[in-house]
């Protein structure tokens, strides 16, 4: 076992860590998986840096451990799960740079779009009406995947409208930004393939 974080076997387990720090993380994670060994030793670096620990750090092998990742929603991993006052509080989804995660311990406020010499935080921005309900559909699955978004109203926006018509072509939304890459609709294999998200 490394030296801060603790491998946990059950929800129970969880649920005991949360009453003795403000702040606890659990790592979900699948042995034999790159993805996951790159958010694995990205997090260790970044927790070996860190002065004053005010959390409990502890990590999960989906594929041994079945009970955690249901009760949140989780669909896939490597996916850091962040808990305040023993309440769930938000999940940080793939692999990010150490300084990432550092900052995250620390209790830094990041704009989630900021990008180091890792794995990228991924860039999504999404043109919505609250009408549309593929629109809700495609942002419930940003969150249930963990993938922090901006969500832009076109029907308040007219330079957003414009940009993403002059982009695409289409007026019809959802649509999506992600990286730079456009995406028409809820196109969910292209949206799978550019951010990595895994279906099980």
């Amino acid at each position: 076992m490394e030296m801060g974080v603790v491998h946990i076997k059950s929800h129970n387990e969880l649920v005991e860590h949360l009453g003795k720090k403000e702040d606890v993380y659990l790592l979900l994670y699948k042995e034999g998986s790159e993805l996951s060994k790159c958010a694995y030793n990205n997090i260790l670096k970044a927790d070996e840096k860190v002065k004053d620990k005010n959390y409990v750090l502890l990590a999960a092998d989906v594929k041994e451990v079945r009970d955690i990742h249901p009760n949140y929603g989780i669909k896939t991993v490597p996916m850091l799960l962040h808990f305040q006052n023993g309440a769930f509080k938000k999940t940080v989804a793939g692999c990010n740079n150490p300084e990432y995660y550092g900052n995250l311990f620390n209790n830094i406020t990041l704009d989630t779009t900021q990008q180091g010499d890792g794995k990228k935080v991924a860039r999504v921005v999404v043109y919505t009406t609250p009408s549309c309900p593929w629109c809700n559909k495609l942002k419930q699955y940003l969150r249930e995947n963990g993938i922090p978004f901006r969500d832009i109203d076109v029907s308040k926006d007219m330079n957003a409208a414009k940009e993403m018509m002059k982009n695409t072509g289409q007026q019809g939304v959802p649509q999506a930004q992600i990286n730079g890459q456009w995406v028409v609709g809820f196109d969910k294999p292209k949206i799978d393939k550019l951010l990595g998200i895994t279906v099980k």
